[in-house]
């Protein structure tokens, strides 16, 4: 009986060696394969990624500038600003503020609108969207 026991335990333990050495293997593998992984999704650096740039400030002083007044969430309204017949602006929430409301009235949009068509016009690019100048507007209170 004792002896049966004894050879159990090693068996056991000769057991536990093998799946020590599997566990093992296991590990390395997967640290190899998330290093390759890594590698291949790793980060670009700026020279490989395409540079984002805005057009120049003349581009649109002959073009012909139009919006269009959009439905948004919640009954409001954005706009659309085109450059000829090329949508260059989709704006359904209201510039600068938190949430995805646009402008609580249609005529409200059609100020911002026409600012952000004075802006583009002047070669301000992004035409960018004070609070202030909503306000001023009284497209925001």
């Amino acid at each position: 009986m004792k002896t049966h026991c004894l050879l159990s335990i090693n068996k056991i333990i000769l057991m536990m060696k093998i799946n020590l050495n599997t566990i093992k293997k296991v590990v390395v593998s997967l640290f190899i394969a998330a290093a390759f992984i890594s590698s291949v999704f790793a980060q670009k650096t700026p020279e490989e990624t395409t540079k984002i740039s805005f057009p120049k400030t003349t581009q649109f002083s002959d073009t012909k500038l139009t919006y269009k007044i959009t439905d948004a969430p919640n009954k409001t309204f954005g706009y659309d600003i085109y450059a000829g017949d090329h949508k260059m602006i989709h704006q359904s929430s209201v510039p600068g503020l938190p949430g995805n409301e646009g402008f609580k009235t249609r005529v409200a949009a059609v100020k911002v609108a026409d600012l952000v068509k004075q802006k583009i016009r002047k070669g301000e690019m992004p035409p960018t969207i004070t609070i202030g100048e909503m306000k001023k507007l009284k497209a925001i209170k």
